[in-house]
């Protein structure tokens, strides 16, 4: 006579879920910074043509995830701020362009 196999339930192996990966960095995304300085320069009233080549850069990003646009705006944004910094403009705290700044790097 040959013995049957016992039925017991299989024991469970724990695994781990794979941990979502991070951002290449853990400043601002060139998304946010474009935005926050598309902000800044119409609160100032600065360089009308730069604010719509951002918003048309950043719908462009949201169509098609291709951000090389963005940086250049975010560059050309940042010159436009310092220099009106430099000229005494209020509101534009050395967060707003140490963030571009760090999202430009993510490049």
């Amino acid at each position: 006579m040959a013995k049957s196999q016992s039925k017991t339930p299989a024991k469970k192996v724990a695994t781990k879920k794979a941990a979502a990966p991070k951002s290449k960095a853990s400043g601002p995304s060139i998304e946010k910074a474009s935005e926050d300085a598309l902000k800044k320069l119409k609160e100032l009233g600065l360089d009308a043509k730069l604010q719509a080549d951002i918003e048309w850069c950043l719908g462009s990003y949201r169509a098609d995830k291709n951000p090389t646009g963005l940086y250049e705006m975010v560059e050309k944004a940042l010159g436009a701020l310092a220099a009106a910094k430099e000229s005494k403009a209020k509101g534009i705290t050395s967060k707003l362009t140490g963030d571009l700044e760090k999202a430009l790097k993510t490049k």
